[in-house]
């Protein structure tokens, strides 16, 4: 055998940690989806309809959230003029 062959890591190392750590991080420049979207709502609906609403987000290529969000916003748009 061999030497044995250095262990790489799951990333890459920076070659300057200072710069690295006080980089401005990528997330920073746009909000998670977690602070855009903070109240949750729950609707009951029957296991057919659950199913259909998944079928059709699949075949849009969106989560069913994305698209049900879509859809309240069409829906009830902001007047601009606030009443939230």
């Amino acid at each position: 055998m061999t030497g044995a062959t250095p262990r790489r890591g799951f990333a890459a190392r920076p070659g300057d940690p200072e710069a690295w750590v006080r980089a401005p991080a990528a997330a920073e420049a746009a909000p998670a989806k977690a602070e855009r979207y903070t109240a949750r709502l729950t609707v009951d609906v029957t296991p057919d309809l659950r199913g259909r609403i998944k079928v059709a987000a699949f075949r849009r290529g969106v989560t069913v959230a994305d698209m049900l969000r879509e859809m309240l916003e069409a829906a009830f748009p902001d007047d601009a003029g606030g009443g939230r």
